[in-house]
Order: structure tokens, then sequence, then C-alpha cells
């Protein structure tokens, strides 16, 4: 067994199973347990994991790829560094590469699905472009199908880690030969467009069904690429459109200054063309044209066996239609003319004129025969387009009439309120009409809305699961707090909906949240004729909080002290219940201005709700020292604190946060 399987990575990812092997890593399907989801998890081989540099660029290229978020690139979730492991954590992909899907279609795809395969491709290499990333190994192994028909590219910068961040032929870039570009082959200094030149070897493959070049080495072949034009997909297809040729063979100009400079450069090409396949971009062939090399009679691979550098004789570039026919040489005049003129020989150029003729009348009248005289003694019948939206993909495909007479082809799948499969658009519309059978009707098809699974987030703490749903498009309500003496507080007792339901954006989440154990229950003492400061000190010691203070006067009890209590003494409350008390002032006398009680509200401060702060203390002395409050809160339950307060005239309160001067407040007891 795998030595990986069945252990738990930074006690978060459990792997459970290999799903790939590569030159660098091998990927495992794993499960996170923090978020509760499947994910891939590329772990760097063991060999590779020894060399300290090796280890460096790997781990920096992977942090500088999880920056990339865009619906055409696998995601990257998580990189981890450790003593002796190095692991990048990715996207599950459900699919197939799109090698795999190409076999499967019999290597060639038709060219409406090459270009809707394409253009999610080069919109993958734009993202990666702009923010300074090269993918560098752009070919149909590292480019995921999935099943709604979208596509990813999996595999960002690891071709440059491969290589050590040169541009040498090394072990992994013979691999991946058929797809690299002329200078990736020299050695040379690549960009952005090298990854251009690799989309329209994609490109070109899907489309004809072969590689560009072909050779019994990967060297042959790289050779192919800086010294050679390969036929043009026209020539292998001829019902491949004129505009997609020159898209594919623009972007596969061996000169990378000829190429597009910019991957939205060919993305708007793709898009023109999309709207008007019979577009003409009229491109210079001379374009395509190879580069001189430096050195005219050789051409230097450097690949990771030649220490020193290698030459390998050129071969002769074939003729492609591309290329401008040589002027032959003229004879010189003292050359003896090869014909023969020998008396009696038979006169080959007036036979030849004569045959000419002949051919060129008879195909004149096959062409008059078949477009004026065949369609009027036998015109073509009218086939009316039908009128497919609404309807499923499913459904059209069942209808045998329609399969006979059309043939319908998926364009796009795109997100959408209709139930999947249903058909938004066609092209042409429906009504229209044809002049055969068998003609193309281009759909556009719902892949219905957005999925969410809901995920399983009992025993998360409260603020890590309201990020993480909210991440997930989901919507969560205030949630309910009930006491549970197995959860602790603040995190989730329960939820709804059930695991595995499937929500669309926006949906609503109810979450049950724990107050911790229900608490225990205290019966009141009397707090009567004691100190208010002793009453409030014995409130606290007995796990209760300090309600309301109110002063009244009394001939009977001494200013200061504990008049009454609310609750009464002997009533069993809970723990942390408020009791509030009445103080005397002392006798009433009228020569002495009456003290009167007011209210401070205390606003608590604003806190980071992800920040786990348990409580903040506050208490409030008056302008002569003497503490009138003191107790911790929990922010997160509560915003502010009403705090009574007596005195006459005007008395100035400092409030204090964590023991930490807050603010001062000044109260007029004679408003």
């Amino acid at each position: 067994m795998d030595q990986y399987i069945g252990k738990l990575l930074d006690n978060r990812y459990e792997i459970l199973e290999i799903i790939g092997t590569g030159g660098m890593a091998r990927v495992y399907k794993a499960r996170c347990h923090r978020l509760n989801r499947l994910v891939a998890i590329k772990i760097l081989r063991e060999d590779l994991a020894q060399d300290a540099e090796f280890r460096r660029r790997f781990h920096d290229e992977s942090q500088a790829v999880a920056m990339l978020s865009h619906p055409n690139i696998v995601a990257v979730y998580d990189v981890s560094r450790s003593s002796d492991l190095e692991y990048i954590v990715m996207e599950l992909i459900d699919g197939i590469t799109l090698k795999q899907y190409m076999q499967k279609k019999g290597n060639k795809l038709n060219w409406r699905e090459a270009l809707h395969f394409i253009t999610q491709i080069v919109k993958a290499l734009g993202h990666a472009h702009s923010r300074g990333i090269i993918h560098r190994d752009i070919k149909p192994h590292n480019i995921m199908v999935l099943r709604d028909g979208s596509v990813k590219v999996a595999d960002f910068g690891i071709a440059r880690v491969a290589s050590g961040g040169h541009s040498t032929l090394t072990q992994e870039a013979l691999g991946s030969v058929h797809y690299i570009s002329p200078e990736q082959a020299r050695g040379s200094h690549i960009d952005a467009r090298s990854d251009l030149y690799s989309a329209g070897v994609v490109l070109y493959e899907m489309i004809t069904g072969r590689l560009p070049f072909e050779g019994d080495t990967p060297v042959s072949v790289a050779i192919q690429h800086i010294n050679s034009i390969p036929l043009s997909p026209r020539e292998l297809d001829p019902t491949i459109p004129e505009a997609l040729e020159a898209i594919t063979m623009k972007a596969m100009a061996p000169n990378p200054d000829n190429r597009y400079p910019s991957a939205d450069a060919m993305l708007a090409d793709l898009e023109e063309f999309r709207k008007n396949p019979s577009i003409n971009f009229d491109y210079d062939v001379s374009e395509f044209v190879p580069e001189e090399p430096e050195e005219s009679a050789m051409t230097q691979i450097r690949t990771p066996h030649t220490p020193v550098r290698s030459r390998v004789p050129e071969p002769e570039p074939r003729r492609r239609r591309y290329e401008e026919p040589e002027e032959e040489e003229e004879e010189p005049e003292n050359r003896p003319r090869r014909r023969d003129r020998r008396r009696g020989g038979t006169n080959w150029p007036i036979i030849a004129a004569i045959v000419v003729i002949l051919a060129f009348v008879a195909g004149l009248f096959y062409f008059m025969y078949q477009f004026f005289i065949s369609s009027i003694l036998m015109p073509s019948p009218d086939y009316t387009i039908p009128k497919l939206t609404g309807y499923t993909y499913e459904e059209v495909l069942q209808d045998p009439e329609l399969r006979q007479e059309f043939n319908i082809v998926v364009g796009q799948t795109v997100e959408s309120e209709e139930v999947a499969g249903t058909i938004l658009r066609q092209d042409p519309a429906a009504g229209s009409t044809v002049k055969s059978n068998n003609a193309e009707i281009t759909v556009t098809v719902s892949g219905g809305p957005e999925v969410i699974q809901m995920i399983d987030v009992t025993n998360q703490e409260y603020l890590k699961a309201l990020a993480t749903l909210r991440d997930m498009g989901l919507s969560v309500e205030a949630p309910e707090y009930q006491f549970d003496d197995e959860v602790p507080a603040n995190y989730i007792i329960s939820y709804t909906p059930a695991e595995g339901t499937e929500l669309k954006a926006g949906d609503s989440v109810h979450l049950v949240v724990s107050k911790g154990p229900e608490a225990s229950k205290v019966t009141l003492i009397s707090f009567a004729d004691m100190a208010q400061s002793d009453a409030e000190s014995r409130i606290r010691l007995m796990n209760l909080e300090v309600g309301e203070i109110e002063h009244v006067s009394s001939e009977t009890v001494p200013e200061g002290k504990v008049v009454e209590q609310w609750p009464e003494a002997g009533t069993e409350v809970e723990e942390g219940s408020k009791v509030n008390l009445t103080v005397s002032t002392g006798p009433e006398n009228p020569d002495i201005p009456q003290t009167s009680t007011k209210t401070l509200t205390i606003n608590l401060p604003v806190v980071d709700e992800t920040d786990p702060v348990q409580s903040i203390n506050v208490m409030v002395t008056s302008d002569d020292g003497k503490e009138v409050y003191n107790r911790d809160v929990n922010p997160l339950m509560e915003v502010a604190v009403s705090v009574p307060v007596s005195g006459t005239g005007k008395v100035t309160y400092n409030v204090y946060f964590n023991g930490r001067l807050d603010h001062g407040v000044t109260v007029n007891f004679d408003e």
C-alpha cells in the first residue's frame, strides 16, 4: 500500500487514494476535514524533496499559482511546506483530460467543439499572463474536460519548477516536445507567446486529428519545430474554415514576433470567428516562414544530457502551401537541349494542347450541367430549420426524423435558471431554410443553475462556519442560541438544511449555536445593611451580575448601605442573573441637594468577528477614583452595558476597557 494512504496531513487532509503519477509528484484524492470537501493533493516525489533549492522553487511557484482565480484554471487551495513533505492542495476535478476526450472522439473534433475548447484555454492563459505566470507546458494532457463541457487548465508554473527557471529542453520538456515552441526547443528566452504557440498546436491537433510534427526521437521533433512548417489544416481537411486555419497558423508562427502578441489578441480573433465563421483575417503568409537560425548549417538543441553544445544537422525543410515557389534557373544558351528533336518524333506539345482543350470543354459542360441544367430538371428541396429552443437536448436526440435531416451540435453550455439540458438558443434560427439535408444546427444548452451542496458544520466555531458558508454563496440567518452540555460555547450544535442538500446561491442556512452548559442555580442571601461595595462584591462572588442601583433617602439605614434588593433573599436564580439594589442616601435634608440617579450607557468596542475574543472587562470610576462598575462582558453577545450612577451636581466618570482608559463621561445630576 502507498505510504500516504490513510494518513492525515497537517491534521486536516485525509489521504484517500492515489489518482495520478507524474515525473515530479503523485496526485492523491483527499478529504479536507476543516471544510468537509474532497480535494486533490499533489505531493512532491521523495527524491526531489531532498533538494532544498528544488523545494524552494516548488513552494514559491505554487504560492504564486495559488493567487490565480479563474473558472478555466484548476484552483489551488493551499500550499504546505514542512521539514519532510512538500505538497499543494488543488480543486478535485470530475472529468477527463482533453487527450482522453480526443481519443474517445477518434482524435479529431468537430471544429465548433474545438473552438469551444480553445476559447476557454486562451481565456485561462490570458488570466495567468496578466499576473506574470507562464504555463510552459500547454498540452491536452494538462487540460481537464468537465461533464458540462467546460475545461480547466492544470499545472500552471510546474514546468518552470521542473526546468529550474531556465528554458533548457529538460527530460520533462522532451515528454511534451510535440507542443513546445521553437524558442523552447532552442533553449532561448520564452514569454507568454510560447504558451500561445502551444495552444495553437493543441488547436491544430483538435481540428486535424494529428500533430503538426512527428519524429522518431524527441530531438528530431524539436528540430522540426525550429526549421519546418507543418501542413496547413485545410490541406488535411478542406472543410475546416479558412479563418480558423489562419488563427491556428498565426498562433504557431515560428517567429514569436509574428504570433499573437497576447492571449487577449488571440481571443479577440476567436470571438470574431465565432460570430462570423466566413470572416477573412487576411494574414500575411510570410509570417509562417521559420526564423533564420543563428548557425545556418547547424541547429543547437540543449538537453539535460548535453554538457557541451551538440550539433544536429538541419533537416531539409518541406515545401508547404505557404512557401513561395522557387524561380527556375535559366538554362545557359550553350547548354544542350534535352528535347528529342529526331525527325519523325511525335509532336507531344500539340497533343498535350488538344487534350487540355478537350478537358476544359468537358469540365465546362459538367459545370453547366451541375449548376444550371440539373437545378432546373431536379431542383434541391428546401429544408426548414425546426424550433429546438425549449426542448431538452436529450429529447431532440431521441427524435429519429430530426437526427436524419439535421446534425445537432452543442456549441456552448451556460448557467441558467432553466432545467439542465434545455436548449436556450439555436443557430440557424427556427423557420429559416437550407438547401441540403444533414445541415448543422448549433445549440446553446442550459447547464442549470449553479448547485451548491450543503456541508457539515457541526462542532465548528460559529464565526469560521459563518465565513465558510458565506464564501460558498449562501445566506446565513441570525443564529439560534441554546445551552448544551457537550458542545462548547459559540460552536455549532446543528444546522438546516441537511448535509448534501442541493442549494442555489443566496439560499438561507439556519444555525443553532451552543451557549455552553446551562448555568447552575444560586440561592440569594440578604444584602440588607451591607455597604454597597461589599454587596456588589458578594454578588460577583456568587457568579451573579450587579443590576440597577437605586438610591433613596432613609431615616433608618445609614448612607451608602443597602436598603433592599430584588430578587429578594431566598430566591433561587441561575448563575449570571442580575441582582438589583436599593442604597440609602441617609436622612432626607432639604438643605442638602437631593441625590438623583441616572443611567450611563457604555457602548462596547467593535471587535473583529473572526477574532475569538472571550470577554472584555468594563470598569467605571467616578472623578474621585471610586469604582462604581466592574464586569467582564462578551462583545459578541452584547453591544452595550447600562451603569446606574447617583450623585449631585456634575460628576465625571471614567470608562476603562481591559484596564485601559477609553473615554470620560460627564453627568449633570441637577438636570
